[in-house]
């Protein structure tokens, strides 16, 4: 009939294509090359590794973020109100005839205020935050090692890196890798002197440059700036001295490898965070990390 409404499963099937599913179902236009070339501390190209499995998945943008969701989550911290909050006074309600609302109210004075009763002045909160409420949003561990695999793959795929903001026009290659040298580096000094080498101290200066005072009263309760994620370097080991030489480097993380998670590879669940790799942490993946 003219003017008939369509049927509501006819309509979310044409909703449903209309949807570009592209990302999802098909391979991606480049691929990651399957000998990855490692550089010298210097910038020179000192030899090449076979790549991981773990640079060929697909790129799920979808359980990225779901993965993230779960890691963050997992730290926040139950809390909850006193159980007799509001519900420990001596509270009698004057009753009807006086032309006042019934509400419980304190006793000894000849207009005291309200008390007990939620949504009233003085009464106790209706909904308070409960400690049992399930704040962690709980994700498989194949579905976790999964999206962390794809996370690995998006590091190297320019157009995803290029995509999330990071500054990569002087970068010799993605995936981009170190010898063993680099995790001996102890000195700022020469960690800058390998970034510059390998074309990721602009990004460095990019985070610098958008690094900004949050607005609101979080700026006077110890998180007083916002700074921008710059690049990922990836070790062998925790307590590599290289980890020490770059902690101060504005946006720049350093994580083992056996510690990767989503809250370092996809910061707010964006894949393709510009990575540095060492050749051990490499290594370490092709022995079968997260597979």
């Amino acid at each position: 009939m003219l003017g008939q409404a369509a049927d509501p499963v006819e309509q979310v099937l044409l909703k449903f294509k209309q949807l570009d599913l592209s990302p999802y179902i098909s391979p991606p236009a480049e691929r990651p090359p399957e000998r990855i070339k490692v550089y010298a501390p210097d910038g020179t190209l000192a030899a090449e590794t076979i790549a991981p499995p773990h640079f060929f998945e697909y790129v799920r943008p979808d359980l990225i973020r779901r993965a993230y969701l779960s890691a963050l989550s997992a730290r926040f911290q139950p809390k909850g109100t006193y159980e007799g909050a509001g519900k420990e006074h001596s509270c009698e309600s004057f009753g009807v005839g006086l032309g006042i609302a019934r509400i419980p109210r304190y006793k000894g004075h000849l207009w005291p205020r309200g008390c007990m009763a939620p949504n009233t002045v003085g009464g106790r909160r209706a909904h308070p935050p409960r400690p049992e409420k399930k704040l962690h949003e709980e994700i498989n561990w194949r579905e976790k090692n999964l999206a962390i695999r794809s996370a690995i793959a998006a590091t190297a795929y320019k157009s995803w890196v290029s995509a999330r903001g990071h500054v990569i026009d002087r970068v010799p290659s993605l995936p981009l890798a170190v010898t063993e040298g680099a995790e001996k580096i102890e000195r700022a000094g020469g960690a800058r002197g390998l970034f510059m080498a390998l074309g990721l101290w602009d990004d460095v200066e990019r985070a610098a440059r958008r690094t900004r005072i949050r607005a609101g009263k979080g700026k006077r309760r110890g998180r007083r700036y916002k700074e921008p994620r710059s690049v990922l370097v990836v070790v062998s080991r925790l307590g590599a001295p290289l980890a020490r030489a770059v902690k101060n480097f504005p946006g720049v993380d350093v994580v083992p490898v056996d510690q990767l998670n989503m809250l370092a590879l996809a910061p707010g669940g964006v894949p393709g965070r510009l990575t540095l790799w060492t050749l051990p942490a490499i290594e370490r993946l092709r022995q079968g990390l997260f597979l």
